[in-house]
């Protein structure tokens, strides 16, 4: 990496690609293994692939507009996300644990939806102020 663009990667952008990433590395996994995971999870395969494809497109996304959004907006995003996440993998569990076949259904419904969701929200913020060339955002710190 070069030097000046090492100086513009800050731990919050290097968090906000590493999230798109494992998107959409997670979103590999579930295409290519969406038979044997959909039995596991209860799930038709069909929904494990259109999780996968929409985990794809959102990670892409993601990583894509880190250089055009403030990490103010990513940061409050992932959180919202990462708590429905939490929430709905919570959820899925608790209604497998009583019996119920749907909670892999939930689960992988909300993968599905939230993601593109995200990548909207994501597209629709305001773009990041640019002066002389650089990133003008005040709330990014250099990794140490």
């Amino acid at each position: 990496m070069a030097q000046g663009m090492a100086s513009r990667v800050t731990c919050q952008t290097a968090g906000a690609i590493a999230d798109g990433a494992f998107k959409v590395l997670l979103a590999a996994v579930y295409i290519a293994g969406a038979a044997p995971l959909g039995r596991l999870l209860g799930t038709p395969t069909w929904l494990m692939v259109a999780s996968g494809l929409a985990l794809l497109v959102g990670g892409g996304i993601e990583i894509r507009y880190t250089r055009y959004r403030s990490m103010r907006t990513y940061t409050q995003l992932m959180i919202a996300y990462d708590s429905g996440w939490m929430l709905t993998a919570l959820t899925g569990f608790l209604m497998a644990r009583q019996g119920y076949s749907a909670g892999g259904e939930v689960w992988m419904g909300y993968q599905t939806a939230a993601p593109i969701i995200f990548a909207a929200l994501l597209v629709a913020a305001a773009p990041t102020q640019m002066a002389s060339g650089t990133r003008r955002d005040l709330d990014r710190t250099p990794c140490r």
